[in-house]
């Protein structure tokens, strides 16, 4: 008989990375007693079902069973799974891809990463699946309503160098957004203030003290629609604050167009009720340019979609 490998790492299955669960120490006469109590949003009967079929694993890898004694100071693996998930009906797209980097193009309505209710629709695990690419990461995240380019790495060993440039703002970001215009705008401008949590679910809102956001603004056309004004910008951002874009076009009396957070938060779905599709929020991630830190390439990457004021020629009057 073999010996069990000691450095173990499990594979993904379906696009999901497996989770890791460390056990201390407790009472808990099995590990089944230990995971119903402690991630109790899997029901007993779920997780009996999920060792029964091999999908809770021991630090070597084996398949742990129902009655398996509990064991601190050790660890399981499981692959996170969700009965249903509405299916986000676009598609993303490879932009570039080489040893070292995927850049990707993201639809609207697709979170970056697992979290919550999305798992299989995400950018992160169709990736996986699409590229057969178990050691994918994001760089950086968009919020799951924008649309448009994401940077993920390859290779672990060169993760941290492609991380830090987001970390040391050495990624030149380009963004576009449709919104009001007001004619007081004084444009182009340079926006700089003090983002931090509100006391409403989600937000961000802009407070006394240093700045820790900063968002240049252009003006790249305009056009009035029954009585309305309306432009369509360019937003550079130095800084990556939580909703940045959102909550300084807000705070200008200019939410972006079809958001669901700003001005005011609009009442969740239930989970059994799929999204409005048909109103995408009309904030873009355009274009990303840096120095590779491992190449020493100058890089700069386009999204393929566009925005346009054409869309507010559709709005109900």
């Amino acid at each position: 008989m073999s010996r069990p490998k000691s450095d173990y790492t499990p594979p993904t299955r379906q696009g999901v990375s497996p989770s890791t669960v460390a056990l201390p120490s407790g009472s808990w006469a099995t590990v089944l007693d230990f995971l119903s109590e402690r991630i109790p949003a899997v029901s007993r009967a779920d997780w009996a079902q999920r060792m029964s079929q091999g999908e809770v694993l021991d630090p070597q890898g084996r398949p742990v069973t129902t009655d398996a004694p509990y064991r601190p100071q050790t660890k399981l693996y499981y692959w996170r799974a969700l009965p249903f998930e509405h299916p986000v009906p676009f598609e993303e797209t490879v932009v570039f891809q080489d040893d070292f980097l995927v850049m990707a193009d993201k639809p609207h309505f697709l979170s970056v990463t697992p979290k919550g209710r999305y798992l299989q629709e995400t950018l992160l695990v169709r990736l996986k699946r699409k590229l057969g690419i178990d050691t994918l990461v994001p760089m950086h995240r968009i919020d799951r309503e924008t649309a448009g380019l994401v940077a993920f790495t390859i290779q672990p060993h060169t993760r941290h160098a492609y991380q830090a440039l987001f970390r040391d703002k050495a990624v030149r970001k380009t963004y576009e957004a449709i919104a009001p215009w007001h004619a007081d705008l004084t444009l182009p401008m340079v926006r700089r203030s003090r983002l931090a949590e509100s006391e409403r679910f989600m937000a961000m809102h802009e407070v006394e003290g240093e700045p820790n956001a900063e968002t240049a603004i252009e003006l790249i056309d305009r056009r009035d629609h029954d009585g309305r004004h309306w432009g369509h910008y360019r937003l550079l951002p130095v800084t990556g604050q939580k909703h940045q874009l959102r909550a300084h076009l807000n705070a200008l009396g200019i939410p972006i167009l079809h958001d669901q957070i700003y001005p005011e938060l609009q009442p969740a779905l239930p989970p059994e009720v799929a999204p409005d599709f048909s109103r995408p929020l009309q904030l873009l991630a355009r274009t990303l340019a840096f120095t590779d830190p491992i190449t020493g390439e100058e890089r700069v990457f386009e999204s393929p979609r566009r925005l346009s004021l054409d869309i507010v020629d559709t709005l109900p009057t």
